[in-house]
This record gives C-alpha cells, sequence and structure tokens, in this order.
C-alpha cells in the first residue's frame, strides 16, 4: 500500500504550520553550514570548468564584481539565509511557497537594510520566468520538503534556474533513514540520483558547522552545473 504523504504541493499546507506555529525548521538565523562555507572563502564565481570553486572572498574582490553574482534561495523561509547572502554582496532572489514566508522574509531585510528581492512562487515554476538567470543556488531544506517523489523535477529545475557552469551549493538534511516528512529523510544515493546527469559534483562531505540538533545530519555538496 502506497504511504500517505501530508500534501506539501499546496502552499495552504506550509501556511497552515505558519499559522500553527508549527516551524520546527526556523533556526532563527542562517545556517551555520552556509556562514561556515563562506567565512571560508566559498563563492558563487566559477569562471569555467578548471576554476577552483572557492576563491577568497574580501571586500575587495567583491567591490570588483561589476555586476555581483545573483544567487537564487527557494524555499527560503523567513530569509535568513538570503539576508547573509545578500550582505556578502551578492544579488539575491529569495522564493518561497508561502505567503506567511514570504512577507516575514519581506519585513525582515526591510528591518534589516539588506537589499533582497522575495518572490511566492511554486519552486516548479521558476524556469518559466527565470532561465539560465543565476550564478549560483543555495539549496537548503527545500529537497526535504517537496514531495519525494518529485526530487527529479526540483534537479531539473535547479539545472535550468542556473547560467552554464553555475554552482549550486546545497546542504541535504537529514541524512539519514525513513519516510516520514516533512522533512523527509535523504539519503547518499537520493543525493546522487538526484544529481547525476545535471551536476558534476567539486566537493562533498559535512559541513563544518551544523545546528546542535543536526549535527551528523547534513551533508554539503557544491555542484557545477553541466550543459
Amino acid at each position: 500500500m502506497e504511504q500517505h504523504r501530508p500534501p506539501v504541493s499546496g502552499s495552504d499546507f506550509w501556511d497552515g504550520l505558519y499559522a500553527e506555529g508549527q516551524d520546527g525548521w526556523e533556526l532563527g538565523g542562517p545556517s551555520p553550514a552556509l556562514e561556515a562555507w563562506l567565512d571560508a572563502g566559498g563563492t558563487f564565481i566559477c569562471g569555467g570548468p578548471d576554476m577552483a570553486p572557492a576563491l577568497p572572498q574580501s571586500a575587495d574582490n567583491r567591490r570588483a564584481l561589476n555586476p555581483a553574482p545573483r544567487v537564487a534561495v527557494p524555499g527560503c523561509g523567513r530569509g535568513h539565509d538570503a539576508r547573509l547572502l545578500a550582505r556578502r554582496g551578492y544579488r539575491v532572489t529569495a522564493f518561497d511557497f508561502a505567503e506567511a514566508a514570504v512577507a516575514e522574509a519581506r519585513r525582515l531585510a526591510a528591518a534589516d537594510g539588506v537589499d533582497l528581492a522575495v518572490e511566492q512562487r511554486d519552486v516548479f515554476t521558476l524556469a518559466r520566468d527565470h532561465r539560465e538567470a543565476f550564478d549560483g543556488v543555495w539549496e537548503y531544506t527545500c529537497f526535504c520538503a517537496i514531495d519525494p517523489g518529485r526530487r527529479a523535477e526540483y534537479a531539473d529545475v535547479l539545472h535550468a534556474i542556473l547560467k552554464p557552469a553555475g554552482l549550486l551549493l546545497a546542504c541535504f538534511y537529514p541524512v539519514r533513514e525513513g519516510r516520514d516528512g516533512p522533512p523527509f529523510p535523504v539519503s547518499r544515493e537520493d543525493i546522487a540520483s538526484a544529481l547525476a546527469g545535471r551536476f558534476t559534483v567539486l566537493t562533498e562531505g559535512a559541513p563544518a558547522r551544523s545546528p546542535e540538533r543536526r549535527l551528523d545530519l547534513e551533508r554539503l555538496v557544491l555542484a557545477r552545473r553541466d550543459a
């Protein structure tokens, strides 16, 4: 018998969780994995297959980027990661299904004085308006929130919205066995299957930092879009 899954493909489901205070994924700030990667010099600049994936991210380097690279953040929630990326000099567009999340992401960006575009969107429609628009994508807790049966479709969307040789930085969570969700468990095989034929993995491993409750459940992957 096919396992019953919550209706995660509808925005009403997510708005309901926000309304009921059931947003257990909320960290209250940026992802430690993303922050550590940026602090170590990681960047969404990729000049081709022979360029090192991580370049020094000094203030001089950021000022030299004209225009700054564009980064997409699908499933942005309250936009903590998107604001961090914008503060680091990127032009960021964040997307979320839930009206409550979009409203809060916009409010927090305005309160912080951060230039950030936030769109209320079904992520599966992004290629329609944003094909090959982004230099980089930051993926965190969207892959585990969508119906697992649509993961290949989601990977196709990420491939479509990235420019040729664009970079996908993904922190996959929760890397464990099981079926219940969201968050729906992610296996190493799930990651490999989603990226195969779409992306070339450049680095993969445990992030330098994780929230305490997510220790040993996250896997950070940097991948380059294949042609």
